[in-house]
């Protein structure tokens, strides 16, 4: 009679099974930081010429929504012939803007409140124009006649709003710490943009408060930042000796940087002539409240504030020249993004190790 083939189970010997686990953790780990360092290089924290999106149009045109080729800049003409008003959205000192549209495309219009302001506005429309990238909002057309800006519409609107938005039904997903430190880059990033843009290093000064930091800013409907208001962006030039001063009125409280303060006591009487100048370094002063804002108190929000404590605490020191370089605050945001998409990924890792 013949014997039917016995299956015999073999199990793995003792110390093979926890070899073999160790090792397909180091290859989990070792695809994961590879998959990581893609990720953070493709991530919108690039320099230099990766600056420009690979998609941007050539400068003096763009490309709008659905539409797949680039579009001159819209001229005085076109703007009042193809542009119409739909309703006032915002006024601030500078300018007033309107909720447009534009061949069904739904843009932005901002028109010059004050004539006396006129020199910050076609300030604010020689930045747009010079500094157009992935960092900066989309400018579609000017009319300088008739102190007229055309850029794009983002319905989120300014990050002021940023709380109130991930408290809506279908963005709350959005409201975690990884998305939410996302945006801290996105934010520290377009400072590193600045600090090294192509016309020099450029302070941005109207950022007395927080509140009016953030509504420099825009949220994009991907979940970015974009900076929209570059109306008080004066150059550093350290080699010659060229400096700045964010206006001409004493500016107090903690949010501005030491420097920005009237040095000489309440005593003195505040003069402008008198306050010294200071350079780009007011801006890294004012990160970690802005970052602080940004991360909001969601779950996981603390560990990300306790990783970047030594670098919030150099950007705050009392020396300018102390503090670090957007660059170097850029860096580390990126490393504890990328330290802690790791733990999250593999909990266990540091134990089994």
């Amino acid at each position: 009679m013949e014997k039917k083939p016995r299956f015999v189970r073999r199990d793995l010997p003792p110390k093979e099974a926890p070899s073999l686990l160790l090792a397909l953790l180091l290859l989990a780990v070792l695809l994961l930081s590879a998959l990581l360092y893609l990720y953070l290089g493709n991530l919108r924290g690039s320099s230099g010429r990766a600056d420009a999106e690979p998609g941007l149009c050539p400068r003096g045109s763009f490309r709008l929504g659905p539409l797949r080729n680039c579009s001159p800049w819209l001229s005085c003409e076109a703007i009042s012939r193809e542009v119409r008003k739909l309703k006032c959205v915002g006024e601030g000192a500078v300018k007033k803007v309107f909720l447009s549209e534009w061949k069904e495309n739904k843009v932005v219009i901002s028109q010059l409140t004050e004539p006396e302001l006129k020199e910050d506005f076609l300030h604010g429309l020689k930045m747009l124009k010079a500094l157009q990238s992935k960092h900066v909002v989309r400018l579609l057309g000017y009319c300088e006649k008739q102190f007229t800006i055309l850029t794009e519409y983002h319905p989120l609107g300014s990050l002021r709003g940023l709380n109130e938005t991930l408290h809506i039904p279908r963005y709350k997903s959005m409201n975690t710490w990884h998305r939410r430190l996302m945006l801290a880059i996105d934010y520290v990033n377009i400072i590193r943009y600045l600090h090294s843009s192509p016309l020099g290093t450029l302070v941005m000064c109207d950022s007395n408060d927080l509140d009016k930091v953030l509504s420099q800013y825009l949220l994009t409907s991907d979940f970015h930042v974009v900076v929209n208001d570059l109306d008080a962006l004066p150059l550093v030039n350290r080699s010659a000796g060229v400096l700045v001063k964010c206006g001409h009125r004493e500016l107090w409280g903690d949010f501005v940087a030491p420097e920005q303060r009237w040095p000489y006591g309440e005593d003195v009487p505040f003069d402008d002539d008198l306050m010294p100048p200071y350079d780009e370094k007011t801006d890294i002063w004012k990160i970690p409240d802005v970052s602080n804002f940004l991360l909001g108190h969601v779950e996981g929000s603390d560990i990300v504030r306790l990783h970047l404590f030594d670098i919030h605490a150099a950007c705050k020191k009392k020396d300018p020249a102390a503090r670090p370089s957007a660059q170097e605050v850029l860096d580390t945001y990126k490393k504890v993004l990328t330290l802690l998409i790791r733990e999250a990924a593999m909990p266990g890792t540091r134990e089994m190790l």
